[in-house]
């Protein structure tokens, strides 16, 4: 028999300014699926999570609530913790970056860096903000990108056209903070020089410790050369200040990650496990450490962490598993379509567990998106759950109450059939082990298919009307137990309350992964009491409108305060009106109806898409900056609105011949212009 494994895992830390949301969830409840698999297999797994509390969207809410940021965190993170155990996401130790754990670790990496030569200074120019007397991160200065001139995009990148530049390069920039025009500043910043590692991250990212689509993404950082990175932030700022300096601090994507080691520290101070054992370099062989991430987050996962924790002396991860993101009902969560669904919400409307199911019945190993579409969420629930799983119990646990006094028979009468249940064991267990959960689902619904097609062959209500073929029933319902009680045990990492209550029901202490090979025989069970109850589609209504009812809510504190919900940005003013025009040149836009009639991934770009534009006499390319809003597959076949007589423009991608209308804040929250019906390509817009 095998040792058990001692494994470390962890979630990606939420930011410390905002509810959780259902997209958030997917990584939360695909972690916690993980960790309750490995310790349902006997192995030690050990789920440490912290709220991610620093940067300057947080300090600049705090001051707009009239608060401490100390009282904002702490507030927040009451409602983190609590809209995770409602989702029975159980972590073994949840904390937060702003504590005493992870200012030592900060200070203790960042100073072994230092002294290894890993850390350089140089003097940058930054946007000021005169009247906020303040430096403006990238993302708080807005402006018309200098190279396609679309109107308000973020000081780092377009939207539109997918340019990067330098805030600097902004036309007519202002600051989200105060509306002010950002005036250029120097400033010393203080980098990691991650180049330092690249032969070293050459091989950890090529050695299986990432998956092979994210491993193809980071080469190509790697063949490109590694920039030195940004590690400091000026005062005033919410973090921790830099060793040796007075107005210097940690940017918070260096503290954020370090978060992971500072969360185990505290755990271990609670518990007296041994911290070195998990985290000391050299252990790589005793001991798994692995990260559950999103896809957005990578490039910091799997090159600039591991890259810090060799600068510090710290054993790197066993493996970072990144996942895709959430779209619901076909399309990116929107709050403007009201799908923006905050897990509060949800969970005041509908149970926890049918959500932890769908997305375990969606999820893979690889980072494709994954869609809730809800009409199919409740058909799923209903079906599997309700239809497949407790019908099985329900419908042969009345028998043997009322006729056998709630004991089961002392043999089974299908041995052939149970083995099956047996034989599905380590199937489903390297289905888990690999986070192929969706297939997992699939092969424990076919167990639940074969045990409901058993009870209708047999049709024990039927020989239950004869009194000389008692003992049939008995075997065919306690059968039937048994193969219900396997179901569960396999299903035991996704529905942990149910579980629960078929544990009572069973009356046989708690399910373990080994005891499906050894049945209930002659036991006495419980008188069954419902398990769970239909999803009903008036409950998704209701939370739906609930759910747009508080984005209004927060849609209003928000223009209120200033307070945004992003690590990276923080929308604090009004985005002003752009200069006014005169008729003639609005005139000489030339706005047509077209018909995307292919649209196609670009790649090696973070935000593009190539669309292929029907004009009805001509066809067009467009690059256009709606990646993060839009499927590909969602956009041929739509109509929607293009500037016509842009002159083409040649990016490192190809020729781009014009550019299609959008609108809205950004982001996910992105939606191309579409015509009402009957427009026809070519059209002049008028």
């Amino acid at each position: 028999m095998n040792e058990p494994r001692k494994i470390l895992i962890t979630s990606a830390l939420p930011y410390a300014n905002g509810p959780i949301h259902l997209g958030h969830m997917v990584e939360y409840i695909q972690t916690d699926i993980w960790a309750r698999f490995q310790r349902l297999r006997g192995n030690s797994c050990i789920y440490v999570c912290a709220d991610d509390a620093h940067g300057t969207p947080i300090m600049l809410r705090a001051q707009q609530e009239g608060i401490e940021p100390q009282t904002l965190i702490d507030n927040m993170k009451v409602q983190h913790e609590r809209d995770f155990a409602d989702f029975y996401v159980a972590f073994d130790n949840f904390h937060s970056t702003h504590s005493e754990e992870n200012r030592f670790f900060s200070e203790q990496i960042y100073l072994s860096a230092k002294a290894k030569g890993n850390i350089s200074t140089k003097t940058i120019k930054q946007a000021y903000d005169p009247e906020a007397n303040m430096f403006l991160p990238d993302r708080f200065v807005k402006g018309e990108c200098p190279k396609c001139g679309a109107a308000d995009q973020y000081g780092d990148n377009c939207e539109v056209c997918g340019a990067t530049y330098s805030t600097t390069e902004l036309k007519n920039p202002y600051s989200v903070v105060s509306g002010a025009t950002p005036i250029e500043k120097d400033s010393e910043h203080y980098f990691f020089k991650v180049a330092d590692y690249a032969d070293f991250l050459k091989k950890w990212v090529n050695g299986g410790a990432v998956q092979k689509e994210i491993a193809n993404k980071m080469n190509e950082w790697l063949e490109g050369g590694l920039n030195d990175w940004d590690i400091s932030r000026d005062a005033p700022y919410w973090g921790f200040k830099i060793p040796g300096t007075e107005d210097k601090y940690f940017y918070v994507w260096l503290d954020a990650p370090i978060g992971y080691i500072a969360s185990f520290k505290n755990y271990c101070d609670r518990t007296g496990i041994d911290f070195d054992e998990y985290w000391q370099e050299g252990k790589e062989d005793e001991t798994e450490l692995y990260h559950f991430i999103g896809k957005d987050i990578a490039y910091f996962h799997t090159l600039f962490w591991p890259a810090v924790l060799k600068a510090g002396n710290f054993r790197v991860p066993t493996g970072v598993f990144c996942h895709g993101f959430l779209n619901v009902n076909g399309q990116k969560m929107s709050k403007s379509r009201g799908t923006f669904i905050q897990a509060r919400v949800y969970l005041d409307h509908l149970p926890a567990e049918p959500l932890r199911y769908y997305y375990a019945a969606k999820l893979s190993n690889g980072v494709d998106d994954i869609d809730l579409n809800l009409q199919d969420f409740q058909q799923r629930i209903n079906s599997d759950l309700v239809g497949k799983v407790v019908n099985i119990a329900s419908r042969c646990a009345g028998f043997i109450s009322k006729k056998f006094d709630g004991k089961l028979s002392d043999t089974l009468a299908e041995t052939t059939l149970y083995q099956q249940f047996i034989d599905a064991s380590e199937s489903i267990a390297s289905a888990y082990e690999a986070r192929r959960y969706s297939k997992a689902m699939r092969e424990i619904m076919a167990l639940a298919d074969l045990a409901n097609q058993y009870v209708d062959e047999k049709q024990p209500w039927v020989l239950a009307k004869d009194e000389t073929r008692q003992q049939e029933v008995q075997d065919i319902c306690s059968l039937g137990i048994n193969m219900f009680r396997a179901i569960m045990t396999y299903l035991k990492p996704v529905l942990p309350e149910l579980a629960a209550k078929s544990e009572a029901f069973l009356n046989a202490g708690e399910l373990q992964w080994d005891s499906v090979a050894s049945p209930l025989l002659g036991n006495e069970i419980n008188r069954f009491k419902p398990l769970m109850t239909r999803i009903e589609e008036a409950n998704i209504n209701q939370m739906l409108e609930a759910n747009k009812e508080h984005l209004a809510a927060a849609a209003a504190l928000q223009a209120k305060t200033g307070a945004g919900n992003n690590k990276e940005e923080s929308q604090l003013a009004k985005d002003p009106i752009s200069p006014t025009i005169n008729y003639d040149d609005f005139a000489k836009v030339d706005l047509r109806i077209v018909k995307i009639i292919k649209a196609e991934q670009v790649k090696g770009a973070d935000k593009l898409l190539q669309l292929t534009l029907d004009l009805g006499d001509e066809q067009r390319n467009v690059f256009a900056g709606i990646k993060s809003a839009y499927d590909p597959a969602d956009l041929e076949g739509k109509m929607t609105v293009m500037v016509a007589n842009l002159a083409p423009r040649k990016m490192r991608f190809g020729v781009s011949e014009g550019m299609v209308l959008a609108a809205g804040p950004g982001g996910e929250d992105l939606y191309i212009l579409n015509p009402d019906e009957g427009a026809l390509p070519g059209m002049r817009v008028k």
